[in-house]
């Protein structure tokens, strides 16, 4: 289960995304995630996926 906190979401989709998976669509196959809710959350506080670093920022 996800954080709903977009804060601590942040933290652990960026934690993830470095550690364990090269692109945020292959961490959502992998995961069975939602991937436009986690970017529509993500974007709630201002971050975007940048697919060059693989993070949100």
């Amino acid at each position: 289960m996800l954080p709903k906190d977009p804060m601590i979401l942040l933290s652990y989709i960026n934690t993830q995304l470095r550690d364990f998976y090269p692109s945020l669509d292959e961490m959502c196959k992998s995961m069975d995630l939602n991937q436009v809710e986690i970017e529509k959350a993500l974007k709630s506080i201002d971050y975007e996926y940048d697919k060059a670093l693989n993070k949100f920022v």
